[in-house]
C-alpha cells in the first residue's frame, strides 16, 4: 500500500544548530518527496542561527540550506503543527530531556552522534567533523529511506528506526 502522504519526520537536539539541521536537510534531499524531515531543539540558539559550518558542509555535498533555521521544540507541539510521524533525537542532551507530549503520540528512536561543534582546531579540521557527522547520518537516512513500505507503517516505524540506530555505531 502506497503512502498517501510524506512521513514527517522530526530530529531533536538540543541547540538545533548542527546535527538535527544537517538531518533535516539530508532527509529532505534523500527523501524524495516519501517524507518531510523537520529539526527543533529545548533551547535553539539565539537569533534562530543553525552553526555557520553545519551550513558549508550541507552546500559542500549540494544539499539545500535555504529555509533552515534553529527553533524551539514547541513549535511542534502546539495543536496547529504538522503531525508527526517519527521523532527521532541526535544527541545525547535531547535523549535524557523531557520532551513535550506530540500530538499523535507519534514513533521515537534516539540516534545518537558526537558533537562536531565541540571539536577544536583549524577552520578546515572542525569543518571536517561537521562533514563526518553529515556522511554518519546520511548513511543512517539511506537505510531509513530504503526501507520496503511495511517497515514505515505507524506500527513498525518504532522498531524500524531503532534498529538502525543500533546497525552502526558513530
Amino acid at each position: 500500500m502506497p503512502m498517501s502522504r510524506p512521513l514527517n519526520v522530526l530530529f531533536l537536539c538540543t541547540h538545533n544548530s548542527a546535527r538535527s539541521i544537517l538531518a533535516e536537510a539530508m532527509l529532505n534531499h534523500l527523501g524524495k518527496g516519501r517524507f518531510r524531515a523537520y529539526s527543533a531543539g529545548s533551547s535553539p540558539r539565539p537569533n534562530q542561527q543553525p552553526n555557520p559550518l553545519a551550513l558549508r558542509a550541507l552546500e559542500a555535498e549540494g544539499i539545500a540550506t535555504a529555509g533552515l533555521h534553529s527553533k524551539s521544540w514547541d513549535v511542534f507541539a502546539a495543536p496547529d503543527a504538522p503531525r508527526m510521524d517519527l521523532i527521532i533525537t541526535v544527541c545525547d542532551n535531547a535523549a535524557g530531556e523531557v520532551c513535550p507530549v506530540w500530538p499523535g503520540h507519534p514513533a521515537t528512536a534516539h540516534w545518537g552522534y558526537p558533537d562536531p561543534s565541540n571539536v577544536e582546531g583549524s577552520e578546515d579540521e572542525r569543518l571536517q567533523a561537521f562533514r563526518a557527522t553529515l556522511a554518519a547520518i546520511g548513511r543512517r537516512l539511506e537505510r531509513l529511506v530504503a526501507q520496503p513500505p511495511e517497515a514505515l507503517r505507524p506500527e513498525s516505524l518504532a522498531a524500524t528506526a531503532r534498529a538502525l540506530a543500533q546497525e552502526e555505531r558513530p
